[in-house]
């Protein structure tokens, strides 16, 4: 049976397991926008191209399962550029699919045109850096090829964004309905490696060590490694830090939690591990610019390194290993902790209680905060932050509060879109914590979330400036400060005009009030912490 391509596409996404595609409609992708009419994906209209990436990014990253996005050509992809840039960073299965105009006007001027041809934006050039797969679908003899690939990359252990766009001719035309049936929509097997005696030699080196410690990042989420991770510190007596995608990998009220090691952290995995440790166990950790002070010589001179990640890119990227294993986190650790066994020895040397952070007046407050948070919901919350260094410190985070930092390429205007994406997959109290400065980057996504009736909490940090650069110019540049300081709106009558809570909080007592009297769970709130712009953490960021 004959179908229209336009159809094909949804019912491509269908089978992908896609439940929610974000986007803007427009003339070029109008075929495709028809048929999800009937179709069982929920559509959501976004306000900005951007928020629309953003979403599928939250979405992938909240619920494990594939994001998508829609949108038409032209400004409609370009729009796209940094929530897709931030997916391939972030190796998140976002698909997007993008409209074009009709083939048969590349080349002459066709409005929105971004074929490449005759001086139009040549959109495949633009993408080619930041997906890992893109193609504008020019005719449908090779389209099952295409969707095949795609697939094959979107269900990767090492995913990333895919990128599909189809001309308007080519969405309309007619294809046979089975050439999805030739398309395995299962991740291929991976191949097993001879990992058992490289987990041997990591489990001697471990009972053989006095101090050692774990540095467990992102890649132990992914390999659903967290039970073995806890099985083995708490065995061994072996304290935990984990890297800032990590936090809340172990919980951070456990005596063997350090914490988050990180340059914006409080620096007490720092201290351990720079002051204590002989081995140091990384566990899907990429050692990067956050996590290691600056690439700091103290953290690793004079131990013993074992790495061990799935990603063999990532091995030695930095450092050299004593041992470096390339293979599933969690299988490896299954391995050891069968080698371990009962062997002989009591574990390391139990680590130094962890210090409470640092507290003067003016943290209090999200200090506070963040701890009501955790309190509140203690079968578990999820927390999209742009804001990143107060939570490193002052949040308490657990496996069943996940943490989801603005990493990526960083990009102001993320926490919002993000966690409507995330709140749209996951039906957990959501938070969004950003700046004021990111604030209006992406507040029109509010009316998302009240065009379709999701809770979200939206906490604003108020200082009217853009704290890090202010803080740089502090630290760095002699107090001359250019283009950070700006005038806010009234957020209460914003709050109002968007038909949504507005609460203001400057103090303790009103955190307080804030958590017995709002409905952080079923509804849309605006929390305005005001802060002082004079007020910086004590870090550095001079690279």
């Amino acid at each position: 049976m004959k179908i229209a391509v336009s159809e094909l596409i949804v019912r491509f996404m269908e089978r992908l397991g896609i439940g929610r595609v974000f986007g803007m409609p427009g003339a070029h992708i109008l075929p495709v926008y028809d048929r999800l009419y009937d179709s069982k994906i929920g559509s959501i209209l976004v306000k900005h191209e951007q928020g629309a990436a953003f979403m599928a990014c939250g979405y992938a990253r909240a619920s494990g399962k594939i994001g998508a996005c829609i949108t038409t050509a032209g400004p409609g992809a370009t729009n796209l550029v940094t929530g897709i840039a931030n997916a391939f960073a972030e190796k998140l299965p976002v698909l997007v699919i993008t409209g074009e105009t009709s083939t048969y006007i590349f080349g002459k001027g066709g409005l929105q045109e971004s074929s490449g041809e005759g001086g139009a934006i040549d959109q495949a050039l633009l993408f080619g850096g930041i997906t890992c797969y893109h193609r504008i679908v020019e005719r449908t003899d090779y389209l099952a090829q295409v969707l095949k690939q795609a697939t094959k990359i979107l269900l990767a252990p090492d995913s990333g964004p895919v990128l599909l766009s189809f001309p308007y001719n080519v969405q309309k035309e007619l294809v046979d309905e089975d050439i999805l049936d030739s398309i395995r929509f299962a991740p291929d097997a991976q191949p097993i490696c001879n990992r058992f005696a490289a987990s041997a030699d990591m489990a001697r080196m471990i009972t053989a060590a006095r101090h050692p410690v774990i540095v467990a990042g992102h890649g132990c989420f992914l390999a659903g490694a967290d039970e073995q991770l806890r099985t083995l510190s708490l065995q061994r007596n072996i304290p935990v830090a984990t890297t800032l995608k990590a936090k809340g990998l172990i919980d951070e009220n456990s005596p063997l939690a350090l914490g988050s090691l990180g340059i914006t952290s409080d620096g007490e995995a720092f201290r351990h591990i720079a002051e204590r440790a002989d081995l140091v166990i990384f566990l899907g950790a990429s050692f990067n610019e956050r996590t290691s002070h600056l690439w700091d010589a103290r953290l690793l001179q004079g131990k013993e390194i074992v790495q061990v990640d799935h990603d063999g890119d990532q091995l030695e990227k930095v450092f050299i290993a004593d041992l470096a294993i390339h293979g599933d986190i969690r299988a490896v650790l299954n391995d050891v902790l069968l080698h371990i066994g009962d062997a002989a020895g009591e574990g390391s040397d139990a680590a130094s209680p962890r210090r409470d952070a640092p507290m003067p007046a003016h943290f209090a407050v999200v200090a506070r905060f963040l701890d009501a948070v955790v309190a509140k919901f203690p079968d578990g919350a999820q927390i999209f932050d742009d804001n990143i260094i107060l939570a490193q410190t002052y949040l308490k985070a657990s496996p069943k509060h996940r943490y989801f930092p603005n990493t990526g390429v960083s990009s102001l205007g993320h926490a919002i879109p993000a966690a409507l994406g995330a709140r749209c997959s996951v039906a957990a109290p959501t938070f969004a914590i950003l700046g004021d400065g990111g604030f209006q980057m992406c507040c029109m996504e509010l009316m998302t979330a009240v065009n379709y009736r999701i809770p979200l909490n939206v906490v604003m940090i108020n200082n009217g400036t853009l704290g890090l650069i202010r803080k740089n110019q502090f630290q760095l540049y002699h107090e001359r400060y250019i283009d950070c300081d700006f005038v806010n709106p009234d957020y209460a009558l914003l709050a109002r005009s968007f038909g949504i809570a507005h609460w203001r909080v400057e103090t303790v007592d009103d955190v307080e009030r804030l958590f017995a009297s709002a409905d952080l769970t079923g509804g849309i709130n605006l929390i305005e912490i005001v802060w002082d712009k004079n007020v910086f953490p004590a870090y550095k960021s001079d690279r």
